[in-house]
């Protein structure tokens, strides 16, 4: 598939569920991804290469900047109801959530990144954005900032 020339503010996500680590970097560069942004509130993983200090280290040897934001991850509790299929409680979970101080901070942040450091990749497990508060997020930013959303998926194993 042909990517847009105009990334200026270009907003990604992908998932990385199911998917080996080196599929989920070639996704993000040939996107031509300039920094990934973890929207995970755990950034730890039992899936290899997907730990925060793994990650941070494979995204820089491609000349793609990674950032954690805490704050934009999806509470335990919500956590939970997606495991169970719970999408409903999964959202009203996440819409509280982000009226909380920290999640508004970091929202903010996270739209002045894809203004000035576009493009940019919003980065969870949930392999299906449509199950994944990562896609509440891209919304949000779309509106905010006008910015033109593409949700990347990575070959499976």
């Amino acid at each position: 598939m042909a990517r847009s020339a105009n990334t200026s503010k270009k907003l990604f996500t992908i998932g990385y569920e199911q998917t080996p680590v080196r599929a989920v970097l070639d996704e993000l560069e040939q996107a031509r991804v300039k920094l990934v942004v973890d929207v995970r509130a755990v950034s730890a993983s039992r899936r290899p290469g997907f730990s925060k200090n793994q990650l941070a280290a494979e995204l820089d040897e491609r000349g793609i900047a990674y950032i954690h934001l805490r704050g934009l991850g999806t509470p335990k509790e919500g956590r939970e109801a997606a495991r169970a299929g719970k999408y409903d409680m999964l959202h009203r979970i996440y819409a509280k959530h982000l009226k909380t101080l920290q999640a508004k901070e970091q929202l903010d942040e996270l739209c002045a990144l894809v203004v000035k450091s576009g493009p940019v990749c919003l980065l969870c497990y949930e392999r299906d954005h449509r199950h994944c508060h990562r896609q509440w997020i891209a919304e949000i930013i779309e509106d905010r900032e006008g910015a033109v959303v593409e949700n990347l998926v990575a070959k499976q194993v």
